[in-house]
């Protein structure tokens, strides 16, 4: 698939029915470090808890010895319990600042804040918001993009792009582009990462606000970057 559309790195989102066990993306990633890289799963719904005092090291073998470049974490599965930024978790958010790490983060909009007090907390670590933040785009903009640009302003958030996730419509998703505009607004082509093949030749031929030198961040440069800093 790389070969047909031209694509020379890709990102490997570990698969959650996996769980904790990152052996087939950490084998991706090793054979081919040239044209892999991958983050995997640690902490969180159906994997270690988040106070678990060797999450810290866990993170540390994944990245130093594995060759990971961070971890997804998925708070979306526990909407009803606040655990990304309670103390418990600053111990592992220390160790992957000291590793210079990437954290995807899959959340629901109205878990927005808890990535602004840690994005805050934690400047050295890379934060991905995955998906738009899964925001819905039929309910009023005060709950879903008026607080995903916000994180904008924090300087080590990025955001990937998923244009599948909110659309109402069939491909190309045209109901999501002023949202996307807005995103691009507030984060800039350097900190905007597409999501997948759903959406590859949308963003490389079909969004009008995007230049060429955007798309060469937002289409690669950007990923590259913040996940193969270690090759």
């Amino acid at each position: 698939e790389m070969k047909v559309h031209g694509i020379d790195k890709t990102v490997i989102s570990h698969g959650c029915y996996y769980g904790r066990k990152n052996d087939y993306t950490i084998h991706c990633a090793k054979t081919y470090p040239d044209k892999l890289a991958g983050f995997g799963l640690l902490v969180g719904h159906r994997l270690y808890a988040p106070n678990d005092p060797e999450n810290p090291s866990r993170l540390e073998k994944l990245m130093v010895e594995d060759g990971l470049s961070g971890l997804r974490i998925s708070p979306i599965y526990d909407r009803d319990t606040v655990w990304f930024n309670d103390p418990v978790v600053y111990p592992l958010w220390g160790k992957a600042q000291t590793l210079n790490a990437t954290f995807n983060i899959f959340l629901a909009p109205q878990q927005i804040p808890q990535v602004a007090d840690m994005a805050e907390r934690f400047p050295g670590v890379n934060i991905v918001i995955d998906h738009m933040a899964m925001i819905d785009i039929t309910r009023p903009d005060s709950e879903g993009i008026d607080p995903l640009c916000n994180l904008a302003k924090h300087p080590n958030v990025y955001a990937r792009t998923s244009l599948h996730n909110p659309s109402q419509e069939q491909m190309p998703y045209h109901d999501v582009w002023p949202y996307l505009h807005r995103l691009y607004d507030a984060f800039g082509p350097q900190r905007l990462i597409y999501a997948n093949f759903f959406e590859f030749l949308i963003m490389k031929d079909m969004i009008p606000f995007f230049t060429e030198e955007d798309k060469v961040w937002i289409l690669g440069k950007t990923a590259d970057r913040l996940y193969f800093k270690n090759q």
